[in-house]
């Protein structure tokens, strides 16, 4: 017999409220935006901005959703549920930009992670020049975290000369952190670096992996919000979200024919990932 649950005492969860597309193949987006939260002890909302066509080789299409409805989507959210963090990955159009917009104005406190797609990673182009400066102009200044590629960082300092010189110009747009993974350069290991307070806050140095991964991107953004949610320093919490997509990098599996997928339910299995692999 099943004994009936007792709710007098309820887990609470931190909510984040997440901003992005649906992808069917469950690699990256909200599907990993779920999963990495819930792995986290997070309780995910996901609000749709984008439905792509799409597998673990590339996207083929997508179609943003009206920007009324992402609203709705999320107003609804924020009126039942106390959120503790926001977490922007694919927007899709100009006018899911400006309903974001809003949604962060009024709620002002709320710590916000923002991962600016701009290609999949198959290499098709998620974001065009004027949507691109629309993320640049409305959403970044109002990031806690920005999670950029080096290739994203370039896009969105196309006249910086170097990392460092985008990470500082992208820094005077207004975010707090800005964190550059090294994924794509020609590095012996992946640097990933952290800026803020105009200047080099972290580096930290990761193995490079061989295969190439479909999420990871999304992975380490959905982390850093899941910890900041709980109260985590930013500091700790980007390295310790990068200790977590790493291991879930590091037991990726394939079930398509291109990129792995990270596997972000590694913990299941007993893996810790608290093993403090980078080198600072």
């Amino acid at each position: 017999m099943i004994t009936p649950c007792c709710f007098s005492d309820p887990l609470i969860y931190p909510v984040v409220l997440c901003f992005s597309g649906h992808d069917a193949t469950a690699g990256a987006g909200l599907a990993a935006d779920v999963e990495t939260l819930m792995s986290l002890g997070c309780h995910p909302t996901p609000v749709v901005t984008t439905v792509t066509v799409q597998n673990t080789v590339d996207v083929m299409s997508f179609s943003p959703m009206p920007a009324s409805l992402v609203l709705a989507q999320a107003r609804a959210v924020l009126k039942d549920m106390k959120v503790d963090a926001i977490k922007i990955g694919m927007v899709g159009s100009v006018e899911n930009v400006e309903a974001i917009h809003a949604i962060l104005c009024e709620y002002p406190t709320l710590p916000v992670i923002l991962d600016p797609i701009v290609r999949a990673g198959g290499g098709t182009l998620l974001a065009d020049g004027e949507l691109t400066q629309a993320i640049l102009e409305r959403l970044v200044p109002l990031a806690t975290v920005l999670t950029p590629n080096s290739q994203e960082a370039r896009v969105l300092a196309p006249e910086a000369d170097t990392l460092d010189a985008c990470a500082h110009q992208i820094l005077e747009c207004g975010c707090q952190y800005v964190l550059i993974t090294g994924t794509h350069e020609r590095t012996e290991s992946v640097i990933n670096t952290l800026y803020g307070n105009d200047r080099i806050l972290a580096q930290y140095t990761w193995t490079r992996l061989t295969p190439s991964y479909h999420g990871s991107g999304c992975t380490l953004a959905s982390a850093i919000a899941g910890l900041l949610a709980q109260g985590v320093d930013p500091l700790k919490a980007v390295q310790d979200a990068q200790e977590f997509t790493w291991t879930a990098l590091c037991h990726g599996y394939r079930v398509g024919k291109g990129q792995l997928l990270p596997d972000r339910r590694f913990w299941s299995r007993g893996v810790q990932y608290w093993s403090r692999n980078a080198n600072h």
